[in-house]
């Protein structure tokens, strides 16, 4: 028990993350499956309706959760948020660029390919959070030349 706490400590970022990327999956495929079976709204539309939600609610879990960000004035919250959302964005295109492809191209099956793309946009959504949104202020130099 106690090489499980040794490894949580040492690892409690990444675990986080995969916990919170988890939950953000979820939040995703429910809302994505509920517009497109439920409602019937084009597999396109849902797409986008189901990155606002999750985005949304992994932008609050990463920064209490995972990164344990602190701001100290409005002006860091703001810039915290805009690079949060800047970068979900970019992903946001890959996610539909990817679904386009497997949907379209190779005829796979709407639900399965969000499966998929999702596991993609994990992993790239740790990479530009890590790197260049939830930063330690001793960083704030470097994430400026990325402030466009």
């Amino acid at each position: 028990m106690r090489k499980l706490i040794e490894l949580y400590k040492k690892y409690s970022e990444i675990i986080n993350y995969l916990i919170v990327g988890v939950l953000t999956t979820l939040v995703s495929i429910v809302i994505y499956g509920v517009f497109t079976k439920l409602f019937h709204v084009n597999y396109m539309i849902s797409n986008v309706i189901s990155w606002i939600g999750s985005v949304s609610f992994a932008y609050i879990t990463n920064k209490i959760f995972v990164f344990k960000s602190k701001c100290d004035n409005e002006k860091d919250v703001l810039i915290e948020v805009y690079q949060f959302f800047k970068y979900r964005v970019f992903s946001l295109l890959i996610d539909i660029l990817l679904m386009y492809v497997f949907v379209e191209i190779f005829n796979i099956d709407d639900m399965i390919s969000k499966v998929i793309v999702q596991f993609i946009v994990i992993a790239l959504n740790y990479i530009f959070s890590k790197l260049f949104v939830f930063k330690k202020k001793s960083e704030n130099w470097f994430f400026l030349l990325f402030l466009w």
